[in-house]
């Protein structure tokens, strides 16, 4: 199929196909006339790599997991492995994001008559850690 196909189909810009191409993540397609002419299967892995962008990984990592993969290869090891790592950096951001939260919260309730006594005040709170030297 034509890149526009392709693309089309996985409800991409063509740009977009390009783009997996240059980052190694789809496999540069035979060319016919100039055009590019693409497998029947490169629908799958576009697909995959849609999914996983869009789940938050990168495409160092979707490479890294589609490296040497082929159509019989089974996928779950592979997937395990990915998800592990992933999952410890979505636990840390849910954490700088709880705590994130927790300080916006505060900071909604503020009546600090000036910003020195706002640092102050923040320096001794247990959700933000400002250098030792504004603490006071």
């Amino acid at each position: 199929m034509k890149i526009g196909e392709l693309a089309a189909r996985a409800s991409l810009n063509a740009s977009a196909i390009r783009y997996y191409e240059k980052m190694g993540v789809l496999v540069a397609p035979q060319r016919i006339g100039g055009q590019r002419r693409y497998p029947s299967d490169a629908l799958h892995r576009v697909l995959l790599v849609r999914f996983a962008t869009n789940m938050g990984f990168t495409l160092a990592e979707i490479k890294l997991f589609l490296s040497g993969l082929r159509d019989n290869t089974p996928v779950g090891p592979r997937w395990k492995k990915l998800a592990a790592r992933k999952l410890a950096e979505v636990e840390q951001n849910i954490a700088r994001s709880l705590k994130l939260k927790s300080l916006l919260q505060g900071l909604l309730r503020c009546h600090c008559p000036s910003l020195q006594f706002c640092v102050n005040r923040l320096s001794r709170s247990e959700n933000l850690r400002l250098p030792q030297n504004f603490r006071r």
